[in-house]
């Protein structure tokens, strides 16, 4: 969260901006959380994949969840979201990469697909998250540079979507109550020639119990039959409210993030931090892609080319590479 002083918002805002992650914090329940608003961004991300509407829609609260997370990192890092399932969405992969001192974090992400699954699945309206990712886990990575040992938690997919997996994951690994609300999804509109236009975004929203009697993880045992305590209590309301967060709500680039704080909290005392910037990012680049592509040898360098020319194709960017299968042989034995 920001060192800058925060503000208390009041009910006056601007229209909202996008691309960017809102901290705050309820000073009157003692919760912190965060708001992510994604457009153009995540437009560029599942336009340029062009993906069936279903699996934009997961891919993009995916990427929403990514930057919701990866943005608390207080280090030079990165953050990697990754599923792997049984169902027709065999994998998700999204990363947030933290930007240099004062600069946006940048995020990409891509889905790998079984396209015959998945055409069957779409013909017969099987299109729920379970139904695309099947069983499988969720995985999350924080890695802290090369000198740095990798942390990593892995829970269940189920039924239930990316935003439970995520509550599983902070109430095991992090051993804090959290509480998610993910969204994303086409806008359509007419463009200034009257022209029907469609761009995608996606939204979240976070929050989290701040310790101050002990902590609290989110779950009570169904025997533990004692009173609430305040802390119990104020997290119950809290939850109540993000649970009354409509995706639409999420999603309006004319409904400042600001804005739908105070809707949820003015009671409570909100107050909001200064905005982090997120920009789509990719470290794809052709000498890395060559990389890759020789390690593969000779052998293999000769039955990927086609008429002398090697083609790679970014997974997560779509950025295409060509090659001279010569080139890359150089100084291949």
């Amino acid at each position: 969260m920001s060192d800058t002083e925060p503000r208390s918002l009041t009910g006056h805002f601007e229209i909202g901006a996008d691309d960017l992650v809102q901290p705050f914090q309820i000073e009157g329940l003692g919760i912190r959380g965060r708001v992510v608003r994604l457009g153009p961004l995540v437009d560029r991300v599942l336009t340029r994949h062009a993906y069936p509407e279903p699996v934009s829609r997961l891919l993009g609260e995916a990427i929403a969840l990514t930057a919701m997370i990866g943005s608390a990192l207080k280090f030079k890092g990165r953050f990697t979201l990754q599923t792997q399932g049984k169902g027709p969405v065999r994998m998700l992969v999204a990363d947030y990469e933290t930007g240099e001192e004062g600069g946006a974090g940048h995020v990409r992400g891509y889905a790998q697909l079984d396209d015959e699954r998945l055409a069957a699945n779409l013909a017969d309206g099987r299109v729920s998250t379970a139904d695309l990712l099947g069983e499988g886990y969720l995985a999350m990575t924080i890695d802290q540079g090369e000198d740095m040992e990798r942390y990593q938690g892995i829970v269940a997919l189920d039924t239930e979507g990316l935003s439970h997996a995520a509550h599983e994951y902070f109430a095991s690994s992090e051993q804090v109550a959290t509480r998610i609300r993910l969204a994303a999804g086409p806008l359509y509109r007419r463009d200034a020639s009257g022209h029907a236009a469609t761009s995608w975004r996606a939204g979240a929203i976070m929050i989290q119990h701040i310790a101050r009697d002990g902590g609290l993880t989110g779950h009570r045992e169904a025997e533990d039959q004692s009173p609430l305590s305040d802390e119990e209590e104020n997290w119950n309301r809290a939850s109540i409210l993000i649970d009354t967060v409509e995706d639409h709500e999420l999603l309006d680039p004319e409904l400042a993030p600001t804005r739908l704080l105070y809707r949820l909290f003015h009671e409570d005392g909100v107050r909001a931090y200064d905005p982090a910037d997120i920009s789509f990012g990719c470290r794809c680049s052709r000498e890395r892609m060559g990389s890759v592509i020789r390690s593969f040898g000779r052998d293999e360098l000769e039955e990927l080319a086609t008429e002398g020319v090697i083609e790679a194709t970014c997974e997560f960017c779509s950025e295409v590479y060509r090659f001279a299968a010569d080139e890359l042989k150089e100084g291949l034995e």
